[in-house]
């Protein structure tokens, strides 16, 4: 098992990837999903210290929430599915796979992907997201599992 987790965990993991990503389908919600997993186990750069799948969703960066979903999202505040649940087990459990294997951040940029994000390296894209791991040396936490 990749993280520790409750059922709450789930749910709220879960409303996440469909809120994020749900236009992009099962492979997009699993890419959501493994970018929160990675944040989570990085503890490094801008994810010091963030301890439950919670502190994740609900981190703040710069006086504004990592995932826009918290603030603006619908869909995060709806109930989340049993399929939505699964996909978030799975990725709690054990998935991953570029472009997101490594990173810690993605975004819709409406149009190309920049070569890179945060100062990190672009790793690819997948239908509207663009996926950015961090340079290793300085974040070997992202790296580690």
């Amino acid at each position: 098992m990749r993280v520790a987790h409750t059922e709450a965990d789930v749910n709220l993991m879960a409303r996440m990837m469909r809120a994020e990503a749900e236009g992009e389908g099962r492979l997009g919600m699993l890419m959501v999903g493994n970018v929160i997993v990675n944040r989570l186990k990085a503890n490094c750069l801008d994810f010091k210290e963030l301890r439950s799948v919670r502190d994740v969703i609900y981190h703040v960066q710069g006086g504004n929430y990592s995932f826009e979903a918290v603030q603006k999202g619908n869909l995060f505040y709806s109930p989340a599915r049993e399929v939505e649940k699964k996909l978030a087990r799975q990725t709690l459990k054990y998935w991953r796979q570029q472009p997101s294997k490594y990173s810690l951040w993605y975004f819709n940029p409406y149009g190309e992907c920049p070569p890179t994000w945060y100062n990190q390296p672009f790793t690819g894209r997948y239908k509207l997201h663009c996926y950015y791991e961090p340079i290793a040396n300085t974040c070997e936490g992202a790296y580690r599992y």
